[in-house]
Formats: C-alpha cells, sequence, structure tokens
C-alpha cells in the first residue's frame, strides 16, 4: 500500500506541472478539463491494471498498454518539471532579493512566462510522440539485419552457409495477427540454411504462443529449426498453484516447440553434415548473470562436441559469453544471444552511433561483437516486453553468413 502512496504523489506532483504549462500557454478551459481527465484515466488504469486486474503477475497486453500510456504521460511531465521547477526557484529568488531591496509593499511574484512553458512543453512532446509512435507503429517495424563473418577454420562446405536468428518472441505481448503474420513472412523469405531461435518464446505461459502456432510453424528450413530456452520460459515470474502445475508448463512448452517444428535443444548439441564435413549446432539452457537462473550447463552441452569442430552456440543470455563462455578451453566460433532487447529504446543511426541505457547492464547488448577470435550476436529481439513499443531499436531478423577466409568482419 505504501509503495502506491509513493507512486500516486510523485504523479500528482508531476501533473501539477504539466498542468501548469497547459494553463500558461492556453486559456481554453476544455484543454485544462482535457489534460486532467487524461492524467486520471492513465493513473486510474495503471492502478486498475496492475493491483485489481486479473490474471494476477501476468504480463498481458493490457497491463502492457497501461504500462506504456503511463510512461509516455510520465515522460511528458518529467520533461516539464526542470523547466518549470527551474524558473519557480529563480522567480522566488528574484522576488525575495526585490522585496529586501525595495520593501514595496505591493510586491508580487512575476507571473510564469509562455516562453519558458512553450519551450518545455515543446520538447517534452519530443519523448512523448516518440512513444506513442513506438507502441502503434515502432513495435512491429521489422528489419533484417545482415553480417558477415569470416573463419579461417570454417570447413569449406559450409562457405557461404546464411543463417537465419530470431530471440525474444514473447508471444503473450501481441495483440496483432497481420503484423506478426508479416514478419514471420519476412523470416521465411530470407531463405537461409538454418533458423536458430535464441529463446523466450512466452512471457510466462505456454499458453500465449497456442494462437500465434500456426504462424511459427511455417517457419522452415533445409537444415532444420533449433531453439534454446530463455529465462521467461520458465515460468519464474509469476505464481503457481503448485511446483506441479509449474514444471507442467514448462513441460507444455518444450512439446510445444517441437510441434512447431523446432528442434528444442536443452544443454545438447547437433551436427550439420555437408560433403563429409559437419558443424555443431549447440544449444544451453539459461543462463544469467546476478539473479538470473542458471539452468545452462556448458560442459554437458559439449559432451559430444570435438574441439577442432566448427561450432555455433545459443545461450539467450549474452552475460553467459563473457562470464563461462569465452573462458572455457574450446574456442566456440560464434555465440548467438537475445534477451536484452536493446531495452526497446535507443539511438542507432549505423555507422555514427549505437546508443541505449541498456549498455550500463549489458557489454554485449546488440549486434556483434569480437573477442578472443570469437564472435557473439546479441539479437534485437522479434517481440516486446514491459512498455508496449519499441522506439529507436527496431524488432529484428538477424542474418548471418559464414565465409571462409581471414577477412575482417
Amino acid at each position: 500500500m505504501l509503495r502506491w502512496i509513493l507512486f500516486v504523489s510523485i504523479y500528482i506532483l508531476l501533473s501539477i506541472y504539466g498542468f501548469q504549462a497547459i494553463k500558461t500557454l492556453t486559456k481554453v478551459t476544455w484543454i485544462h478539463y482535457l489534460f486532467l481527465g487524461i492524467s486520471l484515466v492513465v493513473v486510474g488504469n495503471f492502478i486498475y491494471q496492475f493491483s485489481i486486474g486479473s490474471e494476477g503477475r501476468v504480463l498481458n497486453p493490457a497491463k502492457s498498454y497501461a504500462f506504456g500510456f503511463l510512461l509516455a504521460f510520465m515522460a511528458l511531465n518529467l520533461i516539464l518539471v526542470p523547466f518549470l521547477l527551474g524558473e519557480d526557484i529563480i522567480r522566488a529568488a528574484i522576488g525575495i532579493f526585490e522585496k529586501r531591496v525595495t520593501s514595496e509593499e505591493g510586491f508580487h511574484l512575476p507571473s510564469r512566462r509562455k516562453f519558458i512553458s512553450g519551450l518545455a512543453l515543446g520538447l517534452a512532446a519530443i519523448p512523448f510522440a516518440g512513444l506513442l509512435y513506438g507502441m502503434y507503429k515502432g513495435k512491429y517495424r521489422f528489419r533484417v539485419l545482415d553480417y558477415t563473418l569470416h573463419f579461417e577454420d570454417l570447413p569449406e562446405a559450409f562457405d557461404g552457409y546464411r543463417i537465419t536468428q530470431i530471440s525474444d518472441i514473447h508471444s503473450g505481448s501481441f495483440d496483432n495477427h497481420k503484423k506478426i503474420q508479416y514478419g514471420v513472412d519476412l523470416i521465411k523469405a530470407q531463405k537461409s540454411d538454418v533458423i536458430l531461435f535464441t529463446g523466450d518464446m512466452v512471457n510466462n505461459k505456454t499458453t500465449e504462443m497456442l494462437p500465434w502456432v500456426d504462424m511459427f510453424s511455417q517457419l522452415k528450413a533445409p537444415d532444420g529449426v533449433y531453439s534454446v530456452l530463455g529465462n521467461h520460459d520458465y515460468g519464474d515470474y509469476i505464481d503457481w498453484p503448485s511446483p506441479a502445475a509449474k514444471a507442467q508448463n514448462i513441460a507444455d512448452l518444450v512439446q510445444l516447440q517441437k510441434d512447431l517444428g523446432f528442434d528444442i535443444l536443452l544443454n545438447e548439441s547437433r551436427f550439420i553434415e555437408r560433403d563429409g564435413q559437419r558443424i555443431a549446432i549447440m544449444g544451453v539452457e539459461n543462463w544469467g548473470k546476478g539473479g538470473f537462473k542458471k539452468a545452462g550447463d556448458l560442459q554437458k552441452t559439449k559432451e559430444n562436441v570435438a574441439s577442432n569442430d566448427f561450432k555455433i552456440l545459443m545461450t539467450h543470455d549474452p552475460s553467459h559469453w563473457e562470464e563461462e563462455v569465452l573462458p572455457d578451453d574450446y574456442h566456440f566460433h560464434l555465440t548467438l544471444s537475445g534477451h536484452t532487447h536493446g531495452m526497446q529504446f535507443g539511438i542507432e543511426i549505423p555507422g555514427w552511433i549505437k546508443w541505449s541505457p541498456i549498455k550500463w547492464r549489458y557489454k554485449q547488448w546488440a549486434g556483434i561483437y569480437k573477442e578472443l577470435g570469437q564472435y557473439i550476436n546479441v539479437n534485437r529481439g522479434f517481440g516486446y516486453l514491459g512498455y508496449p513499443g519499441r522506439v529507436g531499436i527496431w524488432p529484428e531478423v538477424s542474418v548471418i553468413t559464414l565465409k571462409k577466409g581471414t577477412k575482417e568482419a
């Protein structure tokens, strides 16, 4: 209860400054009431969805949108506060100084200037509009990112081999069949030799994927579709009626992936062979630094793989790469991860800038990285979680072409 009181108090304070800015810019009464109405609806819906709404802790689309609209509205007000609070402080300081110096009985503080309110609202409109766009369009703005990676010891039979990687489907957040079908068609259009899915098919429950089975079962590749589990696939973030119910959920998800035609790797490996040569596809269960689930067993995954095999490792959380994969005595040529979503928010201009707040949590958070002659690709994710949108960090389909040679990527 205390957290809700604190939250509502902060929200009211922020909304007051937003309301002051609106009143300064326009004297149209209905606009004032509209702002107040929106602020009440936004916070009321959020409180309802997260404290009274159905399904407990399950993050469904209704809750995601409640959070998204709250985030957008608070972002608007958060930009206003430094400007208007700063002006209040300056006006008060000037007023006190003038009163002491002039001792005029008729002293009063000057009214807020329209210029400051207009400037603040103009700047605040940028993240506000961006977050709304991210919810309306950005979350389904799928893009294909192509990479070519060179390896001296790549078997010649696999020179030019194409891999499509997808990650973080988070089917429990989806709300538009047409857009998801477009994303699936984009994956199919790449016509890669193999498709690799690096975890988080659902938010919490296997049942979230059922409405989308027909679409994702369309994914086929000559050498198969392989998958691993992500942290959300284990159902650790909601309450279950019993341990048996939770265990049944993960068993159902494993079976569902098999029904989709995915070869799910649970600390296992497979080999793809061509002309008497082979590469290893390896998949560990989730292993994450800090408090994230550590079900991954890299040593078990290695059991049937020789040290001189060409190795492609799927592991959901990129923190696993630096913590266990790089220090291992095996050389893992290419690791594929997801998990970060690029925080679904950031700025990317190819060749100029790649930034997101998630970089403060994960050293490898999006794209290709190389250390000790080994590569990792961190996919930005196919779906979304929490905030029901994306701003600047768009949903991704990765296509990686393997080339034999020494040229740097």
